[in-house]
């Protein structure tokens, strides 16, 4: 029996019997890791979206996920089913996307990353930077020309910020370069950790001007010369995601093709601050899968004549873990919230962020604990997610930095450096 089938079978309610165990009806919000009914924070037709995300991805993306992870392979035959879902740019309004906001498209993803947190790091790659990076920082002409062929999944894209000796000192240490020459942008450098860039149509790539020392965001078309991804091998963590170490060497760039409001590291900012929550949301995700994983394992695995779950310190577990993932939701629906509003800060998403990975992290420690041995098998699921919260807790901000900047905040006082 797969993980899913297990998940979906404990699901229906108990139909053993044990001697000495008094059995009761699963409440389903605590089954389905939504105790506070999160979903419910939608209107119907957007709680309907999220049915249609669910189920699709039940049926499609959870009987392949171990074996893509397992393979280091990603499932390209899905992207075709994606256009039909609508969930690209959820966030944003204009151009063909459905406008639905924050908060929708934040759901989305953590229905994604409950079932397979690399396939949600994709989407949100894609859906959340790349598109992004063109909505908050392309010229009205670029808006009309990229992001409808983006939302219809036409176009793929990537986002190359990281850099081999540079991660979170990005805003002040970036070496990747630009130089114009009349209507055309010479770039160098080297990108690190860039997913969907073995394969993306469009990479969104950051660079300092030579003349002016700001960073400006330029779109590169695959392909392009001088620009070489490097498949990144060996992961622990994410391994579906087809990471890339991308080396530019003399690639030449229209004018057109820059984004013409992105003119210092302070727009690319305006990108990460959204698509920071959008990680969080990944992380609640993540949670709520290896929590259903392990919650449905405690029932079908018997020792001493009843389930696991019959004992006092299973149960003590998963209700912590229930507990995590419930406050990690309520933090990021309230974020989405103020996202929606127009209100969002950068050190409202850094907590936001920290708060959810951290939890995620140990929300996968008590399902892997939970499950004993099985845990390190991919059978079971739960070491998928335990491995995937790995990355999670690192990319788009660190925990450390993304404390530092809730710090600030909280003290008015920098300690970056």
């Amino acid at each position: 029996m797969t993980g899913q089938q297990q998940r979906d079978h404990a699901g229906q309610g108990q139909e053993h019997e044990w001697p000495g165990v008094t059995v009761h009806e699963a409440d389903p919000a605590a089954v389905e890791a939504d105790f506070y009914h999160v979903r419910e924070t939608v209107g119907p037709e957007d709680q309907e979206l999220l049915a249609t995300v669910r189920d699709w991805a039940r049926k499609n993306l959870a009987p392949i996920a171990d074996d893509y992870w397992e393979r280091g392979e990603f499932p390209h035959e899905l992207i075709p089913q994606l256009p039909g879902l609508g969930i690209a740019g959820l966030q944003f309004k204009g151009y063909g996307s459905p406008g639905r906001g924050a908060l929708v498209a934040g759901l989305v993803s953590m229905e994604l990353s409950r079932v397979d947190p690399s396939f949600a790091t994709f989407h949100g790659v894609h859906s959340g930077l790349g598109i992004a990076s063109v909505m908050e920082c392309g010229s009205e002409e670029q808006k009309q020309r990229w992001i409808p062929e983006m939302l219809r999944w036409e176009r793929l894209a990537a986002f190359a910020l990281t850099e081999p000796g540079v991660g979170s000192g990005t805003s002040r240490g970036l070496t990747t370069t630009a130089r114009r020459e009349g209507d055309t942008w010479v770039l160098n450098g080297r990108k690190k950790w860039i997913g969907n860039a073995t394969f993306a149509d469009l990479v969104i790539v950051w660079a300092k001007d030579e003349a002016d020392g700001e960073v400006k965001g330029f779109v590169v078309q695959q392909g392009a010369e001088g620009f070489t991804p490097h498949r990144i091998d060996g992961k622990v963590s994410l391994r579906t995601v087809q990471n890339a170490e991308i080396e530019l060497r003399d690639v030449r760039v229209p004018e057109a093709d820059r984004l013409q409001e992105a003119n210092s590291f302070r727009d690319t900012a305006k990108v990460l601050r959204a698509t920071r929550l959008g990680v969080s949301w990944n992380a609640v995700g993540c949670a709520m899968g290896a929590y259903e994983a392990a919650r449905a394992y405690t029932l079908e695995r018997e020792q001493f004549g009843k389930p696991i779950a019959a004992f006092q310190l299973v149960q003590d577990q998963l209700a912590r873990m229930l507990a995590d993932i419930t406050a990690c939701q309520t933090m990021n629906v309230r974020a989405a919230q103020l996202q929606d509003a127009g209100q969002l800060t950068d050190q409202q998403a850094s907590m936001a962020k920290m708060f959810s990975t951290t939890r995620t992290r140990e929300v996968v420690a008590h399902a892997r604990e939970l499950l004993g041995g099985n845990g390190i098998l991919l059978d079971h699921e739960v070491a998928r997610f335990w491995a995937d919260a790995e990355a999670l807790y690192s990319y788009e901000g660190t925990r450390d930095m993304n404390s530092l900047i809730v710090g600030r905040a909280a003290t008015g006082i920098s300690a970056f450096v």
